[in-house]
């Protein structure tokens, strides 16, 4: 592979690449995706463009992230052995961010040692909602420069006031807090906070708060749905306290298993998600936040 000095080159896998084209798009740059092979026994094979320019924006989302990062450890290391000197990671959903203490004793905090792994391989990062709570800034987390921590709120709450009259936005956790404000600000709604009580990855206790919801279009509001307990279990709480229906908005949607079918069965009639991880589910592009954001630190 012979180093080509032009614009900066947006690089993606296979898994990224409507993304990662719609990006290349808004940016106005050339965009192209990484040649790659599964062996039987689990194995990568991984082909790069034949050319590489000094800047590569490297798109990939880190859902299900063990694979994907050997591939990219694999992929930022070649590039640097062309003479790629500045590699930006674009990664709408990024792992590991939930974990970042330990809760049993020998736990390991695996925030900080992806963390700092991945600071190891690139030189700057952009990603959406991370799922931050006792680290309020991403740069503690992955430590390069720029960290940017851009957040779908003011989109999901732009969406949702076309498609609700007077909708009453819930966030179903304290957590929730940070992305409910904003969505509540951006649809011009009514804001409310639940308690959540986690015993186990499966099983949560919802408590709600102590107001009318008789007859409201509530609609949920967080950054990941993963099991999807916590909302079918918030929504079920608003249809019994008289909502007239709930909808569920939401930046990430992991959805494992059969979590979007529990979430029906809960009575979530709507489920509307952005595109930082594929799903049925996407109705909000990302493109254009993160365009703006790369532009701004001159990134792209």
């Amino acid at each position: 592979m012979e180093l080509m000095l032009s614009t900066p080159l947006l690089l993606s896998f296979p898994d990224s690449q409507t993304q990662a084209q719609a990006l290349a798009e808004t940016l106005g740059l050339e965009h192209a995706a990484i040649d790659r092979h599964v062996f039987p026994d689990g194995e990568s094979r991984l082909r790069l463009p034949a050319e590489l320019p000094r800047r590569l924006l490297l798109y990939r989302s880190l859902h299900y992230p063990n694979d994907k990062l050997v591939e990219l450890q694999l992929v930022t290391a070649a590039a640097r052995a062309t003479g790629v000197q500045h590699i930006t990671l674009v990664a709408p959903y990024l792992c590991y961010m939930r974990q970042d203490t330990a809760f049993q004793p020998g736990e390991i905090i695996s925030q900080t040692h992806i963390g700092r792994w991945l600071a190891g391989q690139i030189d700057a990062l952009i990603t959406v909602d991370p799922h931050l709570h006792r680290v309020h800034h991403l740069a503690d987390a992955v430590p390069v420069e720029p960290a940017l921590s851009l957040s779908a709120a003011g989109l999901l709450g732009a969406y949702i006031a076309g498609r609700c009259e007077n909708p009453l936005l819930l966030g179903p956790d304290e957590e929730s807090a940070q992305w409910l404000d904003q969505a509540a600000q951006a649809a011009g709604a009514e804001a409310a906070l639940a308690h959540k009580l986690r015993r186990g990855d499966r099983e949560v206790r919802i408590t709600l708060p102590e107001r009318d919801f008789s007859g409201r279009e509530v609609v949920l509001i967080d950054d990941i749905a993963s099991t999807g307990h916590t909302l079918a279990e918030t929504a079920a709480a608003i249809l019994a306290r008289g909502a007239r229906s709930v909808d569920a908005a939401l930046t990430h949607a992991l959805f494992a298993g059969d979590a979007l079918e529990r979430l029906r069965a809960a009575g979530i009639h709507r489920v509307w998600s952005t595109d930082s991880i594929p799903h049925p589910s996407n109705v909000i592009p990302l493109a254009p936040l993160l365009a703006t954001a790369l532009r701004e630190r001159r990134l792209a």
